[in-house]
């Protein structure tokens, strides 16, 4: 069997494996790089190159630089910023979808989506709004914004990066914004006006299964909660904390009312989930007590975790400070949860058999807390540090802009940035390797091996000139919408990558052989691949599924005609910016 044969039922088997997922993704591509090699159709060297190239550290350099963005709280000041400012509840719930995908044209819009979702939530129970009609929107927005930048997506970073091997030089940094502009402010207006109507009106199950903790936060200097009464903080309504009792001096007072006004020094014992508590410390102008004794005994890198009191604990009947916990332990507890509800201050609480304390200090002190304290889980990536922001914008706008104007090649923008941003401790080793997407890695690396061996066989030509012949009928603007219509069909029960990788050889080549310029082309399967919102499958909508209790025909529904309104705008814009 000629290799050309032998190569394309290759392809037809890769693309039945990716489309039906009966193995992972990265798994596949793996199994197709193995076969390449098995046969001999691609030599090691070729076959492993991928795995080496700009396109891959791009990718993996984008990935930490977005987990440092999320460690220091930017997304989520963001955020937060926009929720304090809003006035009515249409600009409110407009102007912050505007702003996701602002946002998302320069970090991954899962991470987006994943930061942002709390936060709309809260501003759609505020606004009277069902946030089933606004979560939706909030995961298509963030796909939307993706599509102007070339780090929008990692999509779109993978079709820079395979284009070389094309004979064609890589999508230049604001490339896609000619029309991905158009595409996101159209979309946002459908999501505006169209898609609430469409969407069922359902409350949130955001939070049902989070632990509410216990925590006591003292109200610093200059802290925007200072001179507030507690109905203008917000704490409840804009930020899911409830304050149970107020310290101010030696007096307590038990459920202070929505009129009582916040004084600088105050410690309020504040009821919420974790990631709230974490939030509002880092945002608030709030602190713990007992972590900044902590900070001030030693520097080692700090943990946080959640613990829980086992039976014949020394905890048991006291409160933390009558056990000497800090000095026992060598850590500090943030908060406590306890399934019974109550109105008290942690420092005054007695500790109980079950209680589950959040506990912080280094990985020995973790390490040696005992027999009778268990470790449930690790939330040490979900804190924030808003002191180190400013670094961390400083270094990622720089990369953006170095590699934005061409001052430096953005591979080499990123990895720099990565390397200070570890060097400066604004993430951890360990941290950064996990945040890295390992599956869309090798996928990638695989999926470049395979665009090698597809064009060296000669495979390519044959398949083009196969469907040239049956595209020609249709001239440059029907090739142009049948291209983006089988991508967009092809990324729905596929990877966004895997299908811009696939489509890439077969319009490149279709294209030079019916004598038109491949770059509309490479736009409209770029964007295409991307307009995955007829289905649930990607990342962003699946994190949105659950708390809008939405069932897939409502993606079908408000997504199909997003993705009609998506289609009309490029193939308008795509042929005026990128002649044929």
């Amino acid at each position: 069997m000629d290799p050309v044969t032998i190569l394309l039922i290759l392809f037809v088997a890769a693309l039945v494996l990716f489309a039906t997922e009966w193995l992972p993704v990265d798994v596949t591509a793996l199994l197709l790089l193995g076969a390449l090699l098995a046969l001999g159709l691609l030599s090691p060297k070729a076959a492993f190159a991928g795995f080496g190239s700009d396109t891959v550290l791009t990718l993996a350099s984008l990935f930490i630089l977005t987990r440092v963005l999320l460690r220091a709280g930017v997304i989520e000041w963001v955020g937060q910023t926009l929720a304090r400012r809003a006035r009515n509840a249409g600009g409110m719930i407009r102007g912050m979808l505007s702003a996701v995908a602002g946002v998302s044209a320069f970090t991954s819009n899962t991470a987006t989506t994943a930061v942002f979702l709390p936060v709309v939530t809260g501003l759609a129970r505020r606004a009277g709004i069902a946030p089933s009609r606004v979560l939706m929107p909030l995961a298509f927005s963030s796909i939307l914004g993706g599509t102007i930048t070339v780090i929008g997506t990692s999509t779109n970073l993978v079709v820079s990066g395979a284009l070389p091997a094309t004979g064609l030089k890589p999508l230049g940094f604001f490339e896609l914004a000619w029309v991905g502009l158009p595409v996101a402010v159209v979309g946002l207006l459908y999501l505006f006006f169209v898609a609430p109507r469409l969407l069922p009106a359902q409350d949130a199950a955001l939070e049902e299964s989070l632990r509410a903790y216990l925590a006591d936060l003292t109200v610093a200097p200059g802290s925007p909660l200072a001179g507030q009464t507690l109905r203008e903080t917000g704490l409840g309504r804009d930020h899911g904390l409830t304050v149970v009792a107020v310290r101010r001096g030696s007096d307590t007072l038990y459920a202070p009312g929505p009129d009582f006004r916040v004084q600088e020094d105050d410690t309020l014992a504040v009821e919420g989930p974790p990631d709230r508590i974490l939030t509002g410390k880092s945002t608030l102008g709030v602190f713990s007590k007992s972590e900044q004794k902590l900070q001030a005994d030693g520097t080692a890198p700090v943990r946080l975790v959640e613990a829980v009191v086992l039976p014949g604990s020394p905890l048991t009947g006291r409160t933390l400070r009558e056990a000497r916990f800090r000095e026992r332990y060598g850590v500090s507890v943030l908060a406590l949860h306890r399934r019974a509800r109550t109105v008290e201050r942690l420092a005054g609480l007695r500790v109980q058999v079950g209680d589950v304390l959040l506990v912080q200090g280094s990985a020995d002190r973790i390490a040696g807390l005992g027999d009778y304290l268990t470790v449930l889980g690790d939330l040490t990536e979900a804190q924030r540090d808003l002191r180190k922001a400013p670094l961390a914008l400083l270094l990622f706008g720089g990369a953006v802009l170095a590699g934005g104007l061409g001052l430096v090649p953005l591979s080499v923008a990123v990895v720099i940035a990565v390397a200070l941003a570890l060097a400066l401790h604004l993430v951890t080793p360990e941290e950064a390797y996990r945040a890295v997407e390992w599956p869309v890695i090798v996928l990638v690396a695989c999926m470049l091996a395979f665009g090698t061996a597809f064009e060296a066989t000669g495979a390519a030509k044959v398949l083009t000139g196969a469907l040239s012949g049956v595209l020609e009928p249709l001239g440059p603007y029907g090739l142009l919408a049948a291209l983006f219509a089988v991508t967009v069909a092809l990324t729905q029960p596929m990877s966004n990558q895997a299908a811009a990788l696939v489509m890439l050889p077969l319009a490149v080549g279709t294209a030079k052989a019916l004598g038109y310029d491949p770059r509309p082309f490479v736009i409209a399967i770029t964007i295409a691949a991307s307009n995955s919102f007829i289905t649930p499958l990607e990342p962003s909508c699946m994190l949105v599924y659950g708390p809008g209790r939405y069932r897939f025909l409502d993606f079908v529904r408000v997504g199909t005609g997003l993705t009609l309104v998506t289609f009309a705008v490029a193939l308008l814009v795509i042929p005026r910016v990128w002649p044929f």
